[in-house]
């Protein structure tokens, strides 16, 4: 296959590499010339995966935008490496190409005039309607995929097209790629989680114990599928890679950054200080208020993710977040309880 992966952060240049060494003919494009030289240079990626080398027969360029649109004619696969923010630009630039389009990115675009965040293909059927589109998803660090790491991921989209290229085109001994027809299950897992990551990583800082970690990755569970579910989601995705999986790996995982912000403001720091300190984009801080929007839209009770919108605002204090957690009147357990 010919791919092409748009953007060379930590996650693209792992896909990007991953699918090379599978013996694809890769082109990871990056928006700066610098950075490109560099990775023809050198090879490797140093901000973003530093001591990984990558296959030598990974190809990088740094064509200006618009000219890279127009020359896309004779590629099989689009992978759009981006943060979320980026996502509806590089979208309206590819409406036209005629090949399968998946994006990498998990969360909510930030809400525009008033109006609620989207989830990706929310934005993909704004600005693109007519792209062969889908995501990549489901519980994996960048890192770990670069390294070879056993992974397992999600290729997500209602086109069959799209999920059996996303399958030719990675999946591998070290890499399993699962088909599902699912995208808003999937995606709406890789967005709520981060949210959960950050109020799991909180709960770890205020040394609450593994108890208390199991109950608030268990109840967050129940937050996401009751979301998934208005939104048009099917339950059980959430008991897969993209739901369940993803959200075990990113409250647990010392890579996980959303993790991380929530550590550092259990040992006092400002949200400003915790992401400062990160060097990368945290999707859960963004996503936060946008997964409780939607939510309050929908009518759909999410107390975990509520307090941790209260607590990124200023309006608790961790310790606070956790009285407010615990004094809730007793329910039933039930994926439907508010």
């Amino acid at each position: 296959m010919n791919i092409i992966v748009i953007g060379a952060g930590a996650w693209g240049t792992a896909i990007a590499a991953t699918a090379a060494a599978c013996g694809h003919v890769v082109t990871l494009w990056a928006r700066s010339a610098q950075l490109v030289r560099q990775l023809q240079q050198e090879h490797s990626n140093q901000r973003y995966l530093p001591g990984i080398n990558l296959p030598e027969s990974l190809c990088f360029c740094a064509t200006p935008w618009p000219d890279l649109c127009r020359q896309l004619t004779a590629i099989d696969l689009v992978v759009v490496a981006t943060p979320m923010s980026a996502l509806r630009g590089m979208l309206s630039g590819l409406r036209d190409v005629a090949v399968p389009v998946a994006w990498l990115c998990k969360g909510f675009e930030a809400p525009v005039d008033g109006a609620a965040g989207l989830l990706a293909h929310e934005v993909q059927a704004q600005v693109a309607p007519r792209l062969l589109a889908g995501v990549l998803s489901g519980p994996s660090f960048a890192l770990e995929v670069a390294q070879g790491c056993p992974t397992a991921l999600v290729a997500a989209s209602a086109h069959a097209q799209v999920r059996q290229a996303l399958v030719d085109a990675f999946h591998s001994t070290r890499l399993r790629v699962y088909a599902n027809d699912d995208l808003v299950g999937v995606e709406v897992g890789g967005a709520v989680k981060n949210v959960l990551a950050i109020a799991t990583g909180l709960c770890d800082g205020l040394h609450l114990g593994m108890n208390a970690r199991a109950a608030l990755i268990t109840r967050g569970l129940a937050e996401m599928t009751r979301l998934g579910l208005g939104l048009g989601a099917r339950a059980e995705t959430f008991m897969g890679l993209s739901g369940l999986g993803d959200l075990v790996l990113t409250a647990t995982g010392d890579l996980s950054r959303n993790r991380q912000v929530g550590l550092a403001l259990a040992q006092g720091q400002t949200l400003a200080q915790a992401t400062a300190a990160l060097g990368h984009v945290a999707e859960g801080v963004y996503s936060a208020r946008t997964v409780l929007q939607r939510a309050d839209l929908l009518n759909v009770d999410m107390p975990v993710s509520r307090a941790v919108v209260a607590l990124l605002d200023g309006r608790m204090s961790p310790a606070d977040a956790v009285a407010c957690l615990m004094g809730r009147v007793p329910v039933a357990e039930a994926v439907v309880s508010h």
